[in-house]
């Protein structure tokens, strides 16, 4: 349990009888990681996955536990209501936000990256594929895919009927087939990209890097307007070469990386002066560097001091 959870499980909760209290803490705790993976791959924010969660218990702990036969679905039904009212909260929040959003990244136990599914779907480049989903799209999108819940599940968290949730659940996997990745992401060619970049950074040679760019690589930053980022999103080897030359020609010699694994895939922490300056995730295709997402937002570099559990 996280510190934040902790606070949600002894502080502002209802007063229970013990054995009821402590039927009902067992049984969230239980799944608390199911959940948040749940909230965090609907919401992309893990501060705003653990509000959801706390909405949960509170939640949660008002329900008579013997009337409830399965409270994995029960739970699960909760967070997706909850997490689906944050979502849409959110986006009216995004449209405000300064350059481009990002999913605030998640240090990861080697676990994550063995469940190549789960891996996938907390990725970066799904994450943000997922964002152009509508909440309910989105919800149905993750609970099947992902986790594999039945039509009818999917119904009752969403709060549709089983027809219509097949219908979303079509629909949502047509939008995110055109637009996720061609290829599976090959953790060997992300290690050797990642590679090439940490010598950019200690060495200041950029070559061995820039020859991986892919014609039409993108590149993304997030500063969340808090800190320096590009304001829209660079497109191409040559704009995106230009940046790094001029970014990394600044930081050579200063700034230090160290390899982790981010969102169940290798990527890098970038520290400055021994403070975290971002984290940067990359996708290849074919040996060839295709997207490269760099987040800066200082608000979302708080879980990589601590691995965060996830699991389906």
């Amino acid at each position: 349990m996280s510190e934040r959870s902790d606070r949600t499980l002894d502080g502002d909760e209802p007063q229970l009888e013990g054995g009821r209290a402590d039927q009902a803490t067992e049984s969230f705790i239980a799944n608390r990681n199911l959940l948040f993976t749940v909230a965090y791959e609907m919401l992309g924010s893990a501060a705003d996955a653990e509000d959801v969660l706390q909405e949960t218990w509170m939640r949660w702990v008002k329900v008579d536990q013997d009337a409830v036969h399965e409270p994995r679905a029960y739970l699960v039904r909760v967070t997706t209501r909850q997490a689906l009212t944050r979502l849409r909260t959110l986006r009216r929040r995004k449209e405000s936000y300064v350059g481009p959003w990002l999913p605030e990244p998640l240090l990861t136990a080697p676990d994550v990256a063995e469940d190549v599914e789960l891996a996938e779907g907390v990725s970066m480049a799904m994450l943000l594929v997922m964002e152009t989903l509508h909440p309910t799209e989105r919800a149905v999108f993750v609970l099947r895919e992902v986790f594999g819940l039945d039509y009818d599940e999917i119904a009752e968290a969403v709060d549709k009927n089983t027809v219509t949730v097949r219908q979303i659940a079509h629909r949502a996997r047509n939008h995110v087939a055109a637009r996720r990745p061609r290829a599976a992401v090959s953790q060997a060619q992300n290690r050797a990209a990642l590679l090439a970049f940490q010598r950019a950074v200690e060495t200041g040679d950029l070559q061995s890097l820039l020859d991986q760019l892919a014609p039409d690589v993108v590149f993304l930053s997030d500063g969340g307007g808090a800190v320096q980022a590009a304001l829209e999103p660079i497109v191409g080897a040559d704009p995106v070469a230009a940046l790094l030359t001029a970014g990394l020609g600044r930081i050579a010699g200063t700034a230090s990386v160290k390899s982790a694994q981010i969102n169940g895939h290798p990527a890098l922490i970038m520290r400055i002066g021994g403070q975290v300056e971002g984290v940067l995730a990359m996708r290849t295709e074919g040996g060839l560097i295709t997207g490269l997402y760099f987040v800066r937002n200082p608000e979302k570099l708080s879980r990589l001091e601590q691995e965060t559990a996830l699991r389906r």
